[in-house]
């Protein structure tokens, strides 16, 4: 049986949310905040996202849509293209696989599985950007950003947790 179109459309709309959301994120992560000193080391919006998305709806944020976050990220950012790609396709995969031990009973695992993995990649961030620039670049800026990020976790996974609701919501018209 043929699916009736509006239903295929709103189908096809929902797989879109997350990958839109995502460039949200990397829009409100480089816009300047006018808060001194936090634009070197603001949230890692996109790295909540790529992390919350893989914990629960994996299918809803496959890698293509990451590699794009993530351009769009480096390429906005002024970073060096494919850095903050490769970071965010890695942390894609490193959920992905320990998906199981993120997904345990309590909000506390998750957010300390978040802070594992900001760590993890603002240690890469550093070590990769030192590599790139063949000197040690100021670590302070990655301590901050995943810090900041780590405690920001909690009301990103609210905000993101309520686009869950609403897309499940919305099955019973698909």
């Amino acid at each position: 049986m043929i699916e009736p179109w509006p239903r295929r459309l709103l189908a096809n709309l929902v797989l879109l949310v997350p990958p839109l959301v995502g460039f949200v994120c990397v829009l409100i992560g480089v816009a300047p905040s006018g808060v001194s000193g936090i634009d070197a080391a603001g949230p890692a919006l996109t790295l909540m996202l790529i992390y919350f998305w893989t914990i629960f709806q994996p299918h809803l944020l496959p890698p293509p849509a990451v590699f794009i976050i993530g351009l769009l990220q480096d390429t906005l950012s002024g970073a060096p293209i494919g850095l903050g790609t490769l970071i965010l396709l890695g942390v894609q995969q490193f959920v992905a696989r320990e998906r199981r031990v993120f997904t345990a009973r309590t909000f506390g695992i998750a957010w300390f599985g978040f802070g594992v993995v900001a760590f993890l990649a603002a240690g890469a961030g550093w070590l990769l950007g030192s590599l790139h620039g063949a000197r040690l670049i100021e670590l302070q800026p990655f301590v901050m950003q995943m810090l900041l990020s780590i405690a920001l976790y909690p009301l990103a996974s609210w905000i993101f947790g309520q686009i869950v609701r609403l897309l499940d919501s919305l099955e019973e018209f698909r």
